[in-house]
């Protein structure tokens, strides 16, 4: 994001009552720290990807076979 456009939106919080732009900040910390949490899941996702795929195809191969038994729930 450009100097510019982060001015902008710190002229548009300033131009607040006080009570407003408290509000406003708790909204944007929470708001990038969602966005932090997603960006650790998508990197954790990416590096495990392979291995999921090789395990769905290892399970799709194993029930192909017959090796496989109906999970039973109640065991988890």
């Amino acid at each position: 994001m450009s100097s510019a456009a982060i001015a902008t939106i710190v002229k548009m919080v300033e131009s607040l009552p006080d009570e407003l732009q408290e509000k406003v900040v708790e909204h944007i910390r929470d708001y990038i720290a969602d966005l932090e949490a997603e960006k650790r899941w998508d990197t954790s996702f990416q590096r495990t990807q392979e291995n999921l795929v090789a395990a769905a195809r290892k399970a799709k191969q194993e029930i192909a076979a017959g090796q496989s038994v109906p999970m039973d729930y109640g065991q988890l």
